[in-house]
């Protein structure tokens, strides 16, 4: 007995068919936004919008289209192609070794992207808690008291260096970055493109040669070398600092695992990429890189700082600071400004007028100042002695900001400090 099937269309479109499982406008709703435009279809409103010259106006010559289990089956079949070699190139980039656990419990971990939006609390507080341990990780490691929490990669972070450098030492007369040659070759290149906007001369030689006087403001040294030679940088270090110039160390961080760390031989900036912790090397590419520096340079300091700080209720909440830099100059210039106007008297309306996404603690006494005589009070204890308002992370610890008694839920309203800024 035989049985013969019969194939019946389903009610249910397929599921490698991309057109039914697309939500976006239908006709109705394609009609109606073209009236609102004031077009009767869509060739007319890309006539108006997209110059005759750039348009293609011939049929593009596609293949037919694959279902999503023929297009897998296909890059399958093309990866079986690739040829794996050992690399010998080096320059700053090491294949490495992932251990299981690191992957199961945190590269694979859920926890880390399902959730919602990167906005979610329980993702944003997890991402920030793991920049403070890499922040803490490059304090130790480098010696020095400063972290922030990443950049693109090495050649950039040694060209952050450099400006940093010049707005510290820089000036007319000494506008000179000295970098050795022993550098990566992609380090050079990027420090020089940065180097030629901004107006600085940069000499590459070997830090055997270099000659550095009064003109040089900064030097760039590789520890260890391209080559893997590890160096000692200690007279180099002396001389730069005799002549006013900062040093700037681009490390390997893992081999500071076992050699001298740069703070403690007197390196002003190190700097760096983390890719030896794990990540693959994917055909070159950015990865995440590390800057450290002395606490004295911290206003400076480029990028994010993640810090540990406290709710309305006391408890432990971690945040990321603007780049301190900017967050310095508008506070200065937002106090200026409030001051001025508290002083001149008749500027309120111009101090209501500030954002007060920049205000301070100081806009509620200005604001107060100026209402007149009649209303003036004495500023709130707590604006004396306004909390830090990002934390520095030494070596294995974190120092907690200190904050005033009356920061706490249950404070008067006029007495307590705004919780915004």
């Amino acid at each position: 007995m035989s049985t013969t099937i019969k194939h019946v269309d389903a009610a249910i479109p397929p599921a490698e068919s991309f057109v039914p499982r697309h939500v976006g406008p239908d006709e109705k709703d394609v009609a109606e936004m073209l009236k609102t435009l004031g077009f009767a279809s869509l060739d007319e409103l890309i006539d108006a919008t997209i110059p005759k010259k750039i348009r293609w106006r011939d049929h593009l010559d596609l293949p037919k289209g694959l279902t999503e289990l023929e297009v897998l089956t296909y890059f399958r079949a093309l990866a079986a192609k690739n040829q794996v070699f050992r690399s010998f190139i080096g320059m700053g980039y090491s294949d490495t070794v992932t251990p299981p656990v690191v992957q199961r419990n945190i590269l694979e971990n859920p926890g880390w992207y399902t959730a919602y939006t990167p906005y979610q609390a329980e993702i944003a507080q997890g991402r920030l808690e793991a920049l403070l341990n890499f922040q803490t990780m490059v304090s130790d490691l480098t010696a020095l008291p400063i972290a922030n929490a990443s950049l693109l990669d090495e050649g950039t972070a040694a060209a952050e260096a450099m400006t940093m450098s010049y707005a510290l030492k820089g000036k007319p007369g000494k506008e000179v970055f000295l970098v050795a040659s022993e550098c990566h070759p992609q380090t050079i290149d990027v420090v020089k493109t940065r180097a030629g906007v901004r107006g600085i001369e940069v000499k590459v030689t070997s830090y055997a040669d270099f000659k550095i006087g009064p003109e040089v403001f900064g030097v760039l040294v590789q520890y260890p070398a391209t080559d893997g030679a590890v160096i000692d940088y200690t007279k180099t270090v002396d001389s730069a600092h005799a002549a006013d110039a900062l040093v700037t160390v681009a490390a390997d961080i893992l081999s500071l695992v076992l050699l001298t760390p740069p703070g403690e031989w007197g390196a002003d900036i190190v700097v760096g990429n983390t890719q030896r912790f794990g990540v693959p090397l994917g055909y070159g590419g950015p990865h995440a890189a590390y800057f450290a520096t002395r606490d004295d340079f911290k206003r400076h300091l480029p990028g994010r700082i993640i810090g540990l700080s406290r709710d309305a209720d006391g408890k432990p909440a971690l945040r990321m600071a603007l780049q301190t830099r900017e967050q310095h100059i508008r506070r200065e210039k937002d106090e200026q400004r409030l001051h001025g106007a508290g002083a001149a008297g008749g500027g309120g309306e111009h101090v209501r007028r500030l954002s007060r996404a920049a205000g301070t603690h100081a806009h509620r006494a200005s604001r107060a100042r100026v209402r007149g005589s009649a209303e003036r009070r004495p500023a709130p204890a707590w604006l004396h002695h306004r909390p830090r308002r990002f934390l520095r992370h030494h070596p294995g610890r974190c120092r907690q900001a200190e904050q005033p008694e009356n920061h706490r839920r249950g404070a008067g309203a006029e007495d307590q400090p705004p919780l915004h800024g």
